[in-house]
């Protein structure tokens, strides 16, 4: 309902009923101030609540209109002007005050923790090197490396060591196993010479075998394989036996 409709509808049943306000207040006891208030929708004027209701109702019934009716038409052009009612605020209840303190306590009792274990740790890292025996000094056993020369694992053996001297008259792939160890596995270039030691063989393998020249403890040892190919040979202490004539034996 438009605001206005219903104040005005009022003033017209009451004009047409050629009745004025100072006859109404006689008849029922409401101010004249509170029926102007009712026909011009000054609520703020009224006393509100159920006085309101109650002065609808009595100006109705001495004009003889529907109380019912006059009333639900007042409730709602009432309810249009009132303010929506007020949501209750929602406060969030503070933490408890002892919340911080366990905090706190549990932190503390964390950082002890802490440095118990470090200092259990350190402890007990000094006892076991105070306790650990020292590692007896042993015969070398050296691990292969690829690609950079080593020597082979040498054991304790009254036997003469070998000696391989390597030599490339140009760019070539060698594979050197000292007793089955690998002692180098890489390129060389020309005019590059290395040398090997094992016990008991060796074995070389190049990819070109031309350019290779093998020396076994200062004798020349045959060629690895056809000109221009590659090939493998294995050299051993039965080649520094000597055939008869000075050769040396295939």
């Amino acid at each position: 309902m438009a605001r206005g409709t219903f104040g005005e509808r009022l003033k017209r049943e009451r004009e047409l009923r050629e009745v004025t306000l100072e006859e109404i207040t006689s008849a029922t006891r409401i101010g004249s101030r509170f029926l102007e208030a009712l026909e011009n929708e000054d609520w703020e004027k009224l006393p509100g609540g159920v006085f309101n209701r109650g002065f609808v109702r009595a100006v109705a019934r001495y004009l003889g209109l529907d109380e019912e009716a006059f009333l639900a038409e007042y409730d709602l052009a009432h309810s249009q002007v009132l303010p929506p009612p007020e949501q209750p605020e929602e406060r969030i209840p503070s933490p408890p005050r002892w919340i911080p303190f366990l905090l706190l306590l549990g932190a503390l009792a964390l950082l002890v923790l802490l440095f118990a274990g470090a200092l259990y740790g350190w402890r007990y890292f000094r006892a076991r090197r105070a306790h650990t025996p020292p590692t007896p000094t042993s015969a070398v056993v050296p691990q292969s490396v690829a690609s950079s020369p080593a020597t082979a694992p040498v054991a304790a053996s009254s036997g003469p060591s070998l000696e391989l001297s390597v030599s490339t008259c140009a760019p070539a792939h060698l594979r050197i196993t000292s007793d089955g160890y690998v002692v180098f596995d890489s390129d060389m270039q020309a005019a590059e010479s290395r040398h090997f030691f094992a016990m008991d063989k060796f074995q070389v393998t190049a990819s070109d075998s031309a350019a290779v020249l093998l020396e076994l403890n200062g004798q020349a040892m045959p060629p690895l394989g056809s000109p221009g190919s590659s090939g493998t040979i294995t050299l051993s202490r039965d080649d520094l036996r000597q055939a008869p004539g000075g050769n040396l034996k295939p």
